[in-house]
């Protein structure tokens, strides 16, 4: 039998939110795949078009960078208007673009322009996690967050559809013409597609939304963001967040490129990185609910700082110095399947590293859910925009395909770093007596013994408010 405080602990959540849950994520994983569909299409609008390598690139990052600058904005509205609203009109505006550029004649720079349009669509993010914020309660907003984050999945559709329908219906047209065929073929069943979600939302999801920020001035609403915790969170995002955007957007060519596969099969191995780093984000969501965050993100970029070394360093063998001179051993080389092995581990971790980091968000900020999560998706989507063309002038730079992984071995190291001396500095102040202590002669308080615990981070966030300081 259960006591009141039992029951108090495990509150209902409010009619309506499992719907609310259901369609974002749904909404989200359409949008996902509207705003990273060119990484697959990018390989047949190349060889039409005669573009270079660079040029290619910058068709990825301007999708991406308009599906990143606006989620600030478009989660603070959320928490003023609703996440209903905001979320049908973005569906219908992203199908614009996206039935123009299968119809228009195009050239180079009307390609960035209606690549940057559609990009739009990755906005979404934002406007859903300030919506499913609003609809659950905090015991289970790490996992509805979480299933909702798993939208990041619709980054395979395209892959796993685009080049066999690419393939099967070039040179035809459909529905009098409103499909065409090859690759334009993806954008324009997407716009319908985007439509009749759109239209789903508008009838199915609770007609009275609920809006956190409707009766707050739109200055509080930002003011959050002067602390530098926003920022730091959002460097974790930019790691496990645009990191995944870019290897999701380059992974296929660089298949194609180094190990000489067929694009269908680059894209089929690619997915095998998408699925983990987006059908996982729940899993992550759940463990945050349960161990804490910050426990989480240590094995988060532990496990990728362990797989990244690899790819970045493919091929190699230890020289040892004997009496008779040096001798070569332990050679190795990273086939296709190591290399895909490692790159899904990469994925694994993003996957429950994504959930984590937005766990920390209601929990520190509870009434700003919408401008924090904004400003962190926002940032970590504008890695996403800024790491592609990093990848190509790092790739450039060494004549090393791997270059790749050598960035974001860097990236991931200075966000782990930054945690491990924020979180140290955290548990000093939370207590200063056992700065120089290495053991101790009796119990300690749980919170000390255990500095992932929920515990630990309320005590240790409350000596550095008391104090000023801001980690």
């Amino acid at each position: 039998m259960s006591t009141p405080e039992q029951t108090a602990e495990k509150p209902h959540e409010a009619p309506g939110a499992v719907r609310v849950l259901v369609l974002s994520t749904v909404s989200f994983t359409l949008m996902f795949a509207v705003w990273l569909m060119f990484g697959v299409l990018s390989v047949p609008i190349q060889k039409e078009f005669g573009l270079t390598d660079a040029q290619v690139a910058w068709i990825l990052a301007v999708a991406i960078l308009n599906g990143s600058i606006w989620r600030l904005f478009l989660g603070v509205l959320a928490d003023r208007v609703g996440g209903k609203v905001v979320t049908v009109v973005m569906l219908a505006l992203t199908a614009i673009p996206a039935l123009l550029i299968a119809h228009v004649s195009l050239t180079y720079g009307l390609l960035l322009v209606f690549a940057f349009l559609i990009g739009f669509a990755g906005n979404l993010f934002s406007v859903g996690i300030a919506w499913n914020a609003a609809w659950f309660t905090r015991r289970n907003q790490g996992f509805a967050l979480g299933v909702f984050g798993a939208g990041n999945v619709g980054a395979s559709l395209t892959k796993f559809i685009g080049p066999a329908i690419i393939t099967a219906t070039a040179g035809s047209v459909y529905l009098g013409g409103l499909i065409p065929g090859g690759w334009r073929f993806i954008p324009a069943l997407y716009a319908f597609l985007l439509v009749g979600m759109a239209v789903a939302v508008f009838f199915i999801a609770p007609r009275h939304d609920r809006k956190p920020g409707s009766d707050r001035r739109l200055g509080e609403m930002f003011k959050p963001l002067r602390y530098v915790r926003v920022w730091r969170f959002s460097l974790y995002y930019v790691v496990v967040f645009g990191a995944y955007v870019a290897l999701a957007s380059v992974l296929p060519k660089y298949y194609v490129d180094v190990y000489g596969l067929e694009l269908q099969e680059a894209a089929l191995l690619t997915a095998l990185f998408i699925f983990p780093a987006s059908l996982l984000r729940p899993l992550g969501g759940w463990i945050s609910d349960r161990i804490g965050a910050r426990r989480l993100m240590y094995f988060t970029f532990g496990l990728m700082l362990t797989a990244l070394l690899f790819l970045a360093a493919p091929f190699g063998y230890i020289v040892l110095q004997t009496p008779t001179g040096t001798q070569d051993v332990l050679p190795y080389s990273l086939g296709v399947g190591w290399f895909t092995f490692l790159v899904f581990l990469v994925g694994v971790a993003m996957g429950i590293g994504k959930a984590a980091v937005y766990k920390h968000i209601p929990e520190y900020f509870p009434h700003d859910v919408g401008a924090v999560g904004g400003l962190v998706g926002m940032l970590g989507a504008l890695g996403g925009f800024l790491l592609p063309p990093l990848f190509v002038a790092a790739r450039d730079w060494t004549g090393l395909p791997q270059a790749t992984f050598m960035v974001l071995f860097v990236l991931t190291l200075i966000a782990a770093l930054w945690m491990h001396l924020t979180v140290v500095r955290m548990l000093h102040n939370a207590s200063p007596q056992l700065r120089d202590r290495f053991e101790h002669d009796g119990p300690v308080e749980a919170s000390l013994a255990d500095p992932d615990s929920p515990a630990a981070d309320t005590s240790a966030d409350a000596a550095l408010e008391s104090t000023g300081a801001r980690p």
